[in-house]
């Protein structure tokens, strides 16, 4: 459903939401390590995401990569896929046909609309201090 990069985008993402509920910034290395993904993969995702103002990244002996309490509350799983993944889940044909719509339907398609109208209802509903917040509290890993 979502791409490799989107994967390790929301995933770092939460990491440093929850490492940002407890007032702390976070290193490169360290993120790429508690999401299990190769740390140049990480970096290219993590400049995509703070061109997209959904992280902030602070240079220098105190700098690393954060969010803010505020930004915690308004960032939602949505504003994360489209930063990296663009529009096409929300838009696409599920099989990836050119041409799918209503009046030319795929094989899938009206098994797959109402599903894409809940997966967007999440993803639009859906915090990052409600997923950080969980993982701060033991409720959910991502890392096993």
């Amino acid at each position: 459903m979502f791409s490799k990069a989107c994967e390790y985008g929301i995933r770092a993402t939460l990491h440093i939401a929850a490492q940002s509920l407890q007032g702390k910034r976070v290193v490169l290395p360290e993120i790429a390590k508690a999401i299990d993904s190769p740390e140049p993969f990480t970096a290219k995702i993590l400049q995509q995401l703070a061109k997209n103002k959904l992280v902030q990244s602070n240079k220098g002996p105190n700098g690393g990569f954060s969010i803010s309490e505020k930004d915690l509350e308004r960032i939602k799983l949505k504003d994360l896929v489209l930063a990296i993944d663009g529009e096409g889940l929300f838009t696409e044909c599920g099989l990836g046909l050119k041409t799918c719509d209503e009046l030319a339907p795929c094989p899938i398609h009206h098994t797959f609309k109402p599903i894409r109208t809940q997966i967007i209802a999440m993803l639009e509903t859906t915090s990052l201090k409600t997923l950080s917040s969980q993982l701060e509290a033991g409720d959910a890993v991502l890392k096993v």
